[in-house]
């Protein structure tokens, strides 16, 4: 039976040396010491929209992979931080590069496939907009408020934080969500009709 209690110091000592000899095994003891005390000090230092615990996990699995350059009798926590801060950093420069690639690109994409669509039928799009339209009467207070801020008065991401009181990144994740949700709501119209739901 597992215990719940962490493991002390001289156990983690124990199961370092182990770990050195090959036992995979005792590796599950290092975990349980340090899951906690990691993921915690992930949640304080990573900013908003990253997945503290996918951090945690792959920097449990360099420690392991890279396990034969840890120095036993130096400070295991101390190796095991400077991992997660690595991952932790290329994980924030990844979710940047994406976000200036969508900055950057994505009002060139959004023009090419509104090009691509406007060869549909007229009668098509004039359906598709009152669904739209429809669909955003439907929103709640808060949503409408933010497709507003967005597209009517045309205001930025980091007015748009201000105003919310959220970050940048918790914007611009709520206003991917609203889109889908209309699409989503637009596209399940668009199937009733073709559907012959009424």
């Amino acid at each position: 039976m597992a215990s719940n209690t962490q493991p002390d110091d001289s156990q983690i000592d124990a199961a370092l040396l182990r770990v050195s000899r090959g036992d995979t095994a005792a590796f599950e003891v290092i975990i349980r010491r340090f899951e906690r005390s990691l993921r915690t000090w992930l949640a304080v230092h990573a900013p908003p929209g990253v997945d503290v615990d996918d951090i945690a996990q792959r920097s449990f699995i360099a420690a392991f992979t890279r396990f034969s350059e840890f120095e036993l009798g130096t400070n295991f926590e101390a190796w095991l931080f400077t991992i997660a801060k690595f991952q932790l950093r290329t994980e924030t420069t990844r979710l940047r590069r994406i976000a200036d690639y969508h900055t950057r690109y994505g009002p060139d994409l959004l023009q090419r496939e509104l090009a691509r669509r406007s060869d549909n039928s007229s009668e098509a799009w004039k359906m598709r907009l009152e669904y739209l339209q429809n669909c955003l009467g439907a929103l709640d207070e808060r949503p409408r408020r933010f497709v507003s801020w967005r597209y009517d008065e045309q205001i930025s991401l980091d007015e748009m934080a201000s105003r919310s009181g959220r970050s940048v990144p918790a914007v611009k994740k709520q206003l991917w969500k609203i889109r889908q949700m209309l699409q989503q709501c637009v596209e399940d119209r668009i199937s009733a009709v073709e559907g012959g739901v009424t």
